[in-house]
């Protein structure tokens, strides 16, 4: 989204003279020397952080595209074992998510300004075995670091 490169970069697309006007950028931050951005390095290294598991594969593009905040992501998961994606939808929710079935997806205007992650368009995956592929939206000024914390914080208080 626009407010990841900034107010300036989000001025200029409301006013229709941004570079992001009508198209997408796959590049988000620097080159690292394995062609991947620093952006997608990041995505790499988050994910293995908070699962705590160094062996976690994931490949990402990051793209910026013209709205003005909220993150997207397709993702395809593979499981050790084999789950429904009705499994993955209660799996899901329990964890907190919003799952969002309006015409079968959500788009990060729709949810501008609210806090949960909104999951849709959950199946299984045509590729991997024991995978699945969904659709995940967050507005990206409201989940982030700060609203994770005090989340944890709270299910902490909660449950102990």
């Amino acid at each position: 989204a626009a407010s990841g490169a900034g107010l300036g970069v989000m001025s200029r697309l409301e006013q229709g003279r941004c570079e992001l006007s009508g198209d997408v950028i796959p590049q988000i931050d620097s080159f690292c020397d394995n062609g991947y951005t620093r952006e997608e390095m990041k995505i790499v290294k988050e994910t293995q952080k908070i699962f705590n598991d160094e062996n976690i594969k994931i490949s990402a593009t990051a793209v910026r595209v013209p709205v003005l905040n909220g993150h997207a992501e397709a993702v395809t998961i593979q499981t050790s074992r084999a789950i429904s994606p009705l499994e993955a939808i209660e799996l899901l929710k329990s964890a907190g998510a919003e799952l969002s079935f309006q015409e079968g997806w959500v788009s990060p205007k729709a949810i501008s300004g609210k806090n949960p992650v909104f999951v849709s368009r959950v199946r299984q995956s045509l590729v991997f075995e024991n995978g699945l592929s969904l659709w995940v939206v967050a507005d990206n000024i409201r989940k982030g670091a700060a609203l994770n914390a005090i989340q944890i914080a709270e299910y902490l208080l909660r449950n102990s």
